[in-house]
């Protein structure tokens, strides 16, 4: 046993040294693609984590929680609450998102009532400085983390302006939150004095409840939950904090965005897995004749098996082992310089911090070792079932390759992969999806060997039939000769090429048909020639009815719309559903909207509202469907006039008319306005006229161009880790392409030397190796451009919609898979030329005398 194992080891270690750098890519590959899977577990698990932490702080100590589906309700359900059986402490809640004063984004303030808030969220409680005690209840005071703190720029004693409409409202910074989570930018008031301040006179956003001892949570949950429901239908919920409904509404938040990530980080492995094969085969057809003499001398065919598999899993340990170390290390850096939604804007205002997971480090290392052990299980196979007998005669490494030619497993998957196609989502995410990308990549890869002996002896014939001269070009003839006879050994090296041009045609074509369309969607709906807000966060700025009537008369603007906007809750376990009631005209939504099939005229005297895609995906809503929408404190019916594509609103949006809303909430305030001028008159002119109102100072002008490019800055920034994913994925795959081509030609190098010895001179020898490789690698690139472009539209009219349930058009970026394909080419082309350079020094006796 003593000397098997030091066979085993000799074997191992002697391939290592006789070829690094092949083993050194596939370890790479693999450790890239674990480090990226695991780094992107890390980030999401942190981030979810913290931000579910960070919604459980803010409800402090309570056992149950009223809210509203509208964002904000009437107080007057608060007495009834409070004095309800079995409630020992009603603590009342508001919460606005305030916009800051000339500066970007918005401070969440929280809204307590100081008497009552000690006994259910202390946590929250302000800090005064010695002998102000009256702080915690003066209208003009705020108390900040220490995250708003550092992040404003404040501190106690300073004045922080926040903006409410079209106004100021200078706050003094009391002093800091008694206890806030780290990263938490939260600030807290008086409730009387946000209400008051911000324009929120008798609203609430929630009241927490803690209930008195003995009384059973949740039969009192059901029962509140029946009467209210009862006494004001639709209108609120009753759940605990960090319910299951509420850990599914933060999960669906992010989830589609979190798996896609994922899946895309996988794209590596699978990468891997394919170099581990490339790397083993090769290995294993080198040192075929080596392994029959091993069972000649009485080696089991099973440990000639067990050594195989043991090289390959080597490689997935190595490789698994480095990729979970380099996957901590950049989860933490991501969240050092991006934060927890890698500047997607799921998670804002939240610092989580990394923490190693060694149940997922576990799983991450033993899909690593797994993808190794099936890169390497078709060569250990082929090695242990060769009969000696046959693996001693040399010339016979295309018969090691016959059953790579087989083509009943390729079209299984090709059909398979279409089946997949076609199947609907799984938990609201596109499992069928991506298994149809794995088959169709697997199917195209295991298609190549019969693809590559079609083609080439097809290219063979074609060109002794047109060869006017009676001897052909022997480059040529014996380059063709080579690829039509030697199919398997071709498969091996377009493999590499296929995998890792078509896995990048079918990211560029995804993120290009998606940019593409995000911006022809932002043509569409901003006609206007100005835009107009008075913040560009929160939710306390707005336009009150006489700053609309100053700007829709002012001098040189032809026609004004306006629009609102506010969150609804349909359903307690999803996130919000965007409300926007703005000016449109019922007889042609589509002036203003990016409407999806044809839509239908409201009957008289019902009001129409129009449904974004996701709303049909998440809540089977339909053309001609009458809905409930709660709006002014009752369940407002509606009836759906028509289907639009919003790619500003994930979980789901709808429109109606502004003057429907304001007829319904007696709500006056607008969020935006849009401008157009009159003849003659330049948008600039125009903007100059806004700034001179009284309240223009604090107005942000925007062109429709500004806007798009603003947009698309954010789309680039959300995809930066898409298009990190798209690069490595090139980068292995030219590393692949290059270790492939430089293994098979120096195992050629007898071949090489019998060449030289019947008069093919050195330079042919390169010429046929050149021909080779760019000949190989264009057939790669033709059919991984097809095999893309399949897995694109799976990507774009399978995989997104259900993913993010909205729809884009296709878009291919000419430009850069040309230069990739170009790339390609010239680095096969490139390696097959120095490697052969390398080939060729030994000189011809030398190569022809070599054994093994």
């Amino acid at each position: 046993m003593s000397g098997l194992g030091l066979l085993s080891r000799w074997l191992l270690f002697g391939e290592w040294r006789a070829h690094p750098m092949r083993a050194l890519l596939a370890v790479v590959a693999i450790a890239v693609g674990v480090a990226m899977g695991f780094a992107i577990h890390l980030i999401n698990a942190a981030a979810f984590n913290e931000f579910s932490a960070a919604i459980q702080s803010l409800a402090g100590q309570a056992d149950l929680q009223v809210a509203g589906r509208e964002a904000q309700f009437d107080e007057g359900i608060y007495p009834r609450l409070a004095a309800h059986e079995g409630v020992a402490v009603a603590s009342p809640v508001l919460e606005v998102d305030a916009a800051l004063a000339g500066k970007p984004g918005s401070l969440k303030i929280v809204g307590l009532d100081a008497l009552r808030a000690g006994y259910v969220s202390p946590d929250l409680a302000g800090v005064p400085e010695k002998g102000h005690g009256a702080d915690v209840l003066a209208d003009d005071t705020v108390f900040l983390s220490p995250a708003a703190l550092s992040w404003l720029g404040v501190r106690r004693g300073d004045t922080l302006h926040l903006r409410a409409g079209t106004a100021d409202v200078p706050l003094r910074v009391a002093g800091a939150i008694l206890r806030a989570r780290s990263g938490q930018r939260l600030a807290v008031m008086d409730i009387g004095a946000l209400q008051w301040r911000f324009g929120r006179l008798g609203k609430l956003s929630r009241v927490d409840l803690k209930l008195r001892d003995g009384v059973d949570r949740a039969s009192f949950e059901r029962g509140l939950a029946a009467e209210l429901e009862q006494e004001f239908p639709g209108r609120f919920t009753v759940a605990q904090p960090n319910d299951a409904r509420q850990e599914s509404r933060n999960n669906n938040l992010s989830r589609a965005y979190r798996v896609n990530l994922t899946v895309l980080a996988l794209v590596a492995l699978f990468t891997g897995a394919f170099l581990v094969f490339s790397t083993q085969a090769l290995s294993v057809l080198r040192r075929r004749s080596q392994f029959a003499l091993l069972r000649v001398l009485g080696l089991p065919r099973r440990l000639l098996l067990r050594q195989v598999l043991v090289e390959g899993a080597s490689l997935g340990v190595l490789g698994a082992l480095l990729g979970i170390v380099a996957g901590y290390g950049l989860a933490a850096a991501a969240l050092a310089f991006f934060g927890g939604d890698l500047g997607a804007g799921y998670f804002p205002g939240v610092k989580p911090t990394v923490r190693f997971t060694p149940v997922a480090a576990g799983v991450f290392f033993l899909l690593g070792l797994g993808v190794a052990l099936l890169g390497c299980a078709a060569p250990a196979w082929e090695a242990a079932r060769a009969r000696p007998a046959v693996a001693l005669k040399s010339g016979n490494d295309e018969v090691a390759l016959e059953r790579l030619a087989r083509v009943w497993p390729s079209l299984l998957c090709l059909g398979a992969a279409a089946a997949c196609a076609f199947a609907p989502p799984v938990f609201e995410l596109p499992l069928f999806g991506y298994f149809a990308v794995a088959l169709l990549l697997i199917g195209g890869i295991t298609l190549m060997p019969r693809l590559a002996a079609a083609s080439f002896r097809a290219l063979n014939r074609l060109h002794m039939r047109t060869s006017a001269s009676p001897a052909p070009s022997p480059v040529l003839s014996l380059a063709l000769a080579r690829l039509a006879n030697a199919p398997g050994q071709a498969s091996i090296a377009l493999g590499g090429v296929l995998a890792s041009f078509s896995l990048m045609v079918a990211m560029g074509i995804m993120v290009a048909s998606f940019r593409v369309s995000v911006d022809d969607w932002m043509l569409h709906i901003l006609p206007a020639d100005l835009y107009v807000r008075t913040a560009s966060g929160g939710n306390t700025g707005g336009l009150g009815p006489g700053e609309q009537a100053a700007i829709a008369g002012l001098p040189g603007v032809a026609r004004t719309a306006f629009l609102r906007t506010r969150p609804l809750t349909l359903d307690p376990a999803r996130p919000t559903v965007t409300l926007i009631a703005r000016d449109i005209d019922a007889a042609d939504p589509g002036r203003l909207l990016a409407l999806v099939g044809a839509g239908v005229m409201a009957p008289a005297g019902e009001p129409p509202v129009w449904v974004s895609e996701a709303m049909t995906d998440l809540y089977g809503m339909h053309v001609g469907q009458r809905i409930a929408l709660p709006l002014g404190g009752r369940q407002q019916r509606f009836f759906v006039a028509g289907v639009w594509r919003d790619y500003a609103n994930q979980s789901g949006s709808v429109v109606i008319r502004l003057a429907d809303y304001r007829r319904l909430t007696g709500d006056t305030m607008v969020t935006d306005a849009a401008l157009w001028a009159a003849n003659g008159v330049h948008p600039d002119t125009v903007a100059a006229r806004l700034r001179a109102l009284p309240f223009g100072s604090i107005l942000q002008l925007a062109s429709p161009g500004e806007i798009r490019a603003a947009s698309l800055r954010i789309f680039d920034r959300s995809f930066a880790v898409t298009y990190l994913l798209e690069a490595i994925a090139i980068a292995i795959g030219l590393s692949g392409v290059a270790a492939t081509f430089s293994a098979q030609t120096l195992a050629r190098a007898r071949e090489f030397g019998m060449l030289r010895h019947v008069g093919v001179s050195r330079g042919q020898v390169l010429r046929i190796l050149a021909l080779e490789g760019g000949s190989l690698t264009m057939l790669g690139v033709a059919t991984g451009f097809a095999l893309g472009l399949l897995i694109s539209l799976i990507l774009v009219y399978v995989v997104n919609p259900q993913s993010f349930h909205w729809t884009m058009q296709l878009h291919l970026p000419w430009t850069l898979l040309g230069s990739v394909a170009a790339v390609l080419v010239l680095a096969s082309v490139a390696t097959a030329l120095v490697s052969g350079r390398y080939a060729l020094s030994g000189g011809p006796v030398r190569a022809v005398r070599e054994d093994w």
